[in-house]
């Protein structure tokens, strides 16, 4: 148990990469079947350290109740809802779960890694407030956001965001809308008690600053080379299951597998910067995710926001995420990723991806390009009296968002996660980002779906994960009555009152 370096030959699964994916996973599989071994690999020293660590992690807690572009305004005018509606019911699902988590003891303080911290959507100018109030009307008629509040009185927006509303123009027409039911969510934290946890469990072994360099299917199990990148010591595993969780190297690893429905899948990687404030004053005076509606062109990762978060037990704001290019696909990857991954099969999806998205590359070599004057300009349209001396520029996660086959037009470049699975269920690649770590219960239970159906069919793993999640197999989204009984029981739980 624990971090041995004492490999099993044979277990039954094989978790890639120490995240809050492989986190949920592992902890979901040992519930449902406490008799599984499970072997876990990090190349990295610390658990979370790549996609999951609160600092890498472009958006903590997305439940759609700010982020503007999951909410898109159609050619007539109205706005789409249907994606805020899905993500916010992923997200009470997540609650569900991690509160069976509290309850269970396997997490002893939900403040260790979930606060209540109000989202807001902030924009100025004609044409933003009308889409802004338009949103509002439309959310505000589902059960699931009947609680947002709206506002263009600038005495009510003061109250709200006083480090917003300070020194902006008294001309400006300005609107906002106001959840209190949002919360910040620190995955990093959250993953290190998962695998904390998993670690005490009986046949789970879980092996730091080891590499998985193969992957290869070998009869009806599958050989996972590692080398322990202290010793140089190389091993190979064989595993009935395999999970890739691996953030930005989960592409390689699926593309080593050589699984048929690996083929047409690349990537392409955006890397990030926050401004971190350390005024203790201006942090005390700004209590919300305050997000702004995104640039022509711009990643949803890259979506404006000043940001109240709960990082070690200590509140700090953050602003950005600067976006720019970096040819690495993990922030500790190579320079030589990006190329790497391009093959025979991708080539075509990836260069129809680049052709469509011209004005994505013209916005990352932008960012890439701004000076600190730039930066503090794009901070001031959210904290006109900001100071240059109060902030500083700290680099976050990378980020590989997919790009995948399309009948149609070659390829395309998708903005969100992709579970990549085998025909037989053995082997399963989570690809992608935002809003990933948000909707991690949903996407693993999902998974376990795909990839152990006949399990899933027996009464055992239904009731088990029904004492998980108890809302599964029912519609948060579609039965007010039973999503509101679910947010007041995991409200009470998580301690978000």
């Amino acid at each position: 148990m624990g971090t041995s370096t004492t490999l099993n030959q044979k277990a039954d699964v094989v978790l890639i990469g120490a995240g809050i994916m492989s986190a949920t996973l592992g902890v979901m599989l040992k519930a449902l079947q406490p008799d599984l071994t499970i072997e876990i690999f990090e190349r990295l020293d610390e658990i979370a350290a790549e996609s999951s660590d609160a600092m890498n992690n472009a958006g903590t807690g997305h439940s759609a109740f700010c982020e503007l572009n999951y909410t898109p305004q159609l050619n007539d005018g109205t706005v789409d809802i249907s994606k805020a509606v899905k993500i916010a019911e992923q997200f009470e699902v997540s609650k569900e779960f991690w509160s069976f988590l509290v309850e269970k003891g396997f997490v002893q303080s939900p403040k260790d890694f979930i606060n209540s911290v109000p989202h807001m959507s902030f924009v100025w100018g004609d044409e933003n407030v009308s889409y802004l109030k338009k949103r509002y009307e439309a959310l505000s008629k589902h059960h699931m956001f009947k609680e947002m509040l709206y506002s263009e009185d600038k005495t009510v927006l003061q109250q709200w965001i006083p480090l917003v509303m300070e020194g902006r123009d008294a001309g400006e027409k300005v609107s906002a809308t106001k959840m209190d039911l949002g919360t910040d969510v620190n995955f990093g934290a959250l993953s290190n008690h998962l695998f904390d946890y998993l670690k005490k469990q009986p046949g789970v072994n879980m092996h730091m600053a080891h590499d998985v360099i193969d992957i290869k299917r070998r009869g009806d199990e599958w050989a996972v080379s590692v080398k322990s990148l202290k010793t140089r010591e190389r091993t190979r595993v064989k595993a009935k299951f395999v999970f890739i969780g691996a953030g930005g190297g989960a592409l390689h690893l699926l593309q080593q597998s050589g699984i048929p429905e690996s083929k047409g899948f690349g990537g392409f990687p955006v890397s990030g910067q926050w401004l971190v404030c350390h005024d203790p004053e201006v942090i005390k005076k700004h209590d919300a995710k305050v997000y702004g509606k995104a640039s022509v062109g711009s990643p949803p990762m890259s979506v404006p926001h000043l940001d109240t978060r709960m990082i070690n037990g200590k509140r700090a704001l953050l602003f950005g995420p600067y976006a720019g290019f970096s040819t690495r696909f993990l922030k500790k990857g190579s320079l030589l990723d990006l190329f790497t991954s391009i093959k025979l099969n991708n080539i075509i999806p990836l260069l129809s991806a680049g052709k469509d998205n011209i004005p994505l590359t013209r916005y990352l070599i932008g960012q890439v390009m701004q000076s600190p004057e730039d930066r503090l300009k794009a901070l001031r349209d959210y904290y006109p009296n900001a100071k240059a001396e109060d902030w500083k520029l700290e680099i976050a996660g990378q980020r590989v968002q997919v790009i995948k086959a399309d009948p149609k037009r070659g390829g395309v470049l998708e903005f969100g996660t992709e579970v990549v699975t085998a025909a037989d269920g053995s082997i399963a690649a989570l690809l992608g980002a935002s809003p990933g770590a948000s909707t991690s219960v949903s996407i693993m239970v999902h998974l376990i779906e795909r990839c152990f159906k006949a399990k899933m069919k027996t009464d055992d793993w239904q009731a088990k994960l029904k004492e998980m999640i108890p809302s599964y197999g029912q519609s948060l989204a579609k039965d007010a009555a039973l999503a509101n009984a679910t947010r007041e029981r995991t409200t009470k739980v998580l301690e978000l009152a």
